[in-house]
């Protein structure tokens, strides 16, 4: 189990990584004009690099990842809606620049908690790395939660439009969902699934390297 952690783990690696590498050279080679097509460059692997995520609640529920469930489902469902559900759905929000802002966020915090999580399935522990995949995610992960709203906001109007998602059913039914409301309603699970997943963050940094319990192996 621990070398197919490993082998996920790196799978992840690889993919965030090439992802953030694009995003870089990309942004180094055309500058601000790279923005707008983003999603058309990195959005299939990032795509494939989300759907694998689902497999880390598969993980915690048969206990081969010692991860609180709740939180990481939370941060994986968020993902996969505004990813899946809010973007992809809308080619109008694809060229958004708050695309290549959230994509330049999730995969700045993968890449260096996959790279933690690899040399950890070694048992190897690098402290300025520790520190980095427990510290980071705390001012970055807000920010994220914004970029993530703002996206959803910025659809709106493209769902009201379009009615995308929204569905009324005949009589005798007589029932309707209109789908702009239900986004509206997500952005309050959000800002509070925000705050709990930001306690726990705490939790976890403080767990890591609030005791100086933190497992140190250079080489």
């Amino acid at each position: 189990m621990n070398t197919y952690l490993f082998v996920y783990d790196l799978m992840q690696f690889c993919g965030h990584s090439w992802i953030f590498t694009n995003m870089i050279i990309r942004f180094m080679s055309f500058g601000k004009d790279s923005l707008a097509d983003t999603f058309y460059s990195i959005g299939l692997v990032m795509r494939l690099c989300q759907l694998l995520s689902v497999l880390e609640i598969l993980h915690i529920l048969i206990g081969i990842d010692k991860s609180h469930l709740f939180p990481r489902f939370l941060q994986i469902t968020e993902r996969v809606i505004v990813l899946f559900v809010v973007i992809n759905s809308q080619e109008e929000v694809q060229g958004k620049y708050v695309v290549c802002v959230l994509f330049f966020l999730w995969n700045l915090l993968d890449v260096v908690r996959y790279t933690y999580n690899m040399l950890a399935r070694m048992g190897i522990y690098y402290l300025p790395l520790t520190w980095l995949n427990f510290s980071l995610c705390i001012p970055l992960y807000p920010l994220s939660v914004l970029a993530k709203a703002f996206a959803i906001c910025v659809s709106l109007p493209y769902f009201e439009s379009f009615g995308t998602y929204s569905i009324e059913l005949p009589l005798p039914f007589a029932f309707s969902i209109y789908f702009p409301y239900v986004l509206k309603m997500y952005l309050l699970v959000l800002f509070t699934g925000m705050c709990f997943i930001i306690q726990n963050l705490f939790s976890e940094r403080k767990a890591h390297l609030g005791t100086g319990n933190t497992k140190k192996k250079r080489s």
